[in-house]
């Protein structure tokens, strides 16, 4: 299937089968498709977490508008940001980047000192919102992917950013959650979605063309 038809079969899935778990060779595809994201200056700024275990699950859940998909799904992707850029960081992606073509250490300096006058100059505020913004385009792609696979997902804002943060220490990690993406397959006699027709804007109201 092409990606437009699989982006056509999807949907948000609001019920999962607790007893249909996902093989760890498909969620290392989904994973992968999200590690080749485009990011911005190629900083890879946020992390995956992914979580089966049901023990963890259960203490997570807490914090979800949707409960029993968190508890029912097969896997739990953690979309987690970076809090805030810092010289270390930028310089430990730059040096793996040099290392990994064979390049000598320093050769984009002017390039990151570029960057690090402008986003070290910023607030954690103003440098997490840019970088949150960045693990959407990971996130559309790992549904992309998931999809590709005939593998059940929803992807989730509505949940205690807090209680998921404190549950797994991402405070200690330097990381805050951005987004959730439950992974696993439809539970299909309670999977209210399934049969509803899928609704978007026509092209000719979600396409403005500029001549």
């Amino acid at each position: 299937m092409s990606l437009i038809q699989n982006l056509q079969w999807r949907h948000a899935v609001k019920a999962y089968d607790p007893t249909k778990k996902v093989s760890q060779e498909n969620i290392d595809k989904i994973v992968e498709a999200a590690r080749l994201a485009p990011t911005s200056s190629g900083l890879q700024p946020f992390k995956l977490i992914v979580i089966d275990n049901q023990e963890l699950k259960a203490k997570l859940v807490d914090g979800a508008l949707n409960p029993e998909c968190m508890r029912d799904c097969s896997h739990v992707i953690i979309f987690a940001a970076w809090d805030r850029y810092t010289e270390e960081r930028i310089d430990y992606i730059y040096d793996m980047t040099t290392d990994e073509r064979g390049l000598p250490r320093g050769r984009f300096s002017s390039y990151t000192d570029q960057i690090k006058g402008i986003y070290l100059n910023e607030t954690a505020e103003e440098n997490h919102a840019h970088i949150a913004r960045q693990t959407y385009i990971a996130l559309g792609l790992a549904l992309a992917q998931a999809a590709e696979l005939k593998i059940d997902t929803t992807p989730v804002e509505g949940f205690s950013n807090a209680h998921i943060d404190e549950v797994l220490g991402l405070k200690e990690l330097g990381l805050k959650s951005v987004s959730l993406m439950y992974v696993g397959y439809a539970d299909e006699e309670n999977d209210w979605m399934r049969t509803m027709k899928k609704v978007r804007l026509p092209k000719e109201e979600f396409i403005i063309e500029m001549n």
